[in-house]
């Protein structure tokens, strides 16, 4: 999509505090890439090219990729594989899935095998510990299927070491609450897409007026096909962007760099750098 319908690419920088992060991981650096709807005019070459060249150059320890590589059929993902071959990290790449990787058939495995052939795990429903004992990496399936199911994965988690999960949509944070997460790393939301400034999303009153639609009696409103029918599946939208305390867990939301017509509205698409430092409370 054109800069002008998805504004400039934004590297947001921020420091994450982490309780009694091993001297190991201090300073560890992040960096997070989202919501990509790579083919048609979602996301134009120019603008995954300086996404990629921006993240080499703050040269991260580890990159995590949070979901929705394609829009709807899963052909793009090779040859948006072959421009994220170039990601360089000292760690490694890993990814999850997102709704849109999930739409067609065999679109699941062509995207993991897509990725896995340029370096990139993809993680679903599993833990890793890509620095030995000293932190553990969870990937969780996305909550749009059945195979969500949290407990199966985070019951087997340490809460004595740190850990982080990534999970595309960040309603996921409501039920992870269970658990003890150091940092969520979730995308999905582009950020609303339109912000109105002083107002806040636009999503927001959109949803509101569907709420008021709704009163309307059923047999009137299909007398009415222009009118929405449906209400955006996400309930926290108030978790669109940036970084979250939810319970004792920390949540952030990166707002992807891709976009959907009519584009994006002072809502940039956005590279996302994270720093690590301790809390000590022992």
């Amino acid at each position: 999509m054109n800069w002008l319908l998805s504004g400039r690419l934004k590297t947001e920088k921020l420091v994450v505090k982490i309780t009694n992060l091993p001297v190991s991981l201090q300073g560890l650096k992040l960096v997070q890439l989202s919501d990509f709807h790579y083919g048609n005019y979602h996301l134009s070459s120019r603008l995954l090219t300086e996404a990629i060249a921006v993240t080499n150059s703050l040269k991260p320890d580890f990159i995590f990729l949070t979901g929705d590589y394609v829009n709807n059929t899963p052909e793009p993902i090779y040859q948006l594989a072959e421009h994220l071959q170039k990601l360089n990290s000292r760690y490694g790449i890993y990814a999850i899935l997102g709704n849109h990787d999930l739409y067609h058939k065999n679109s699941k495995s062509k995207i993991i095998n897509a990725l896995q052939n340029v370096g990139i795990q993809t993680l679903w429903n599993e833990i890793v510990y890509p620095l030995g004992s000293d932190l553990q990496l969870v990937g969780l399936a996305d909550l749009s299927t059945r195979e969500f199911q949290p407990e199966l994965v985070m019951n087997k988690i340490d809460p004595k070491i740190p850990c982080i999960v990534l999970s595309h949509n960040p309603d996921t944070a409501e039920y992870l609450q269970s658990w003890k997460v150091d940092l969520q790393l979730s995308g999905h939301t582009h950020g609303g897409q339109i912000v109105i400034p002083g107002l806040g999303l636009a999503i927001v009153y959109y949803i509101k007026m569907l709420h008021i639609l709704r009163k309307i009696p059923t047999k009137i409103r299909r007398l009415l096909p222009f009118l929405p029918k449906h209400i955006p599946i996400l309930n926290h939208w108030e978790w669109s962007e940036g970084l979250h305390q939810i319970g004792n867990n920390q949540l952030y939301v990166n707002r992807g760099l891709g976009t959907y017509f009519p584009g994006r509205f002072f809502c940039r698409p956005e590279v996302t750098f994270i720093q690590l430092i301790s809390i000590n409370i022992n």
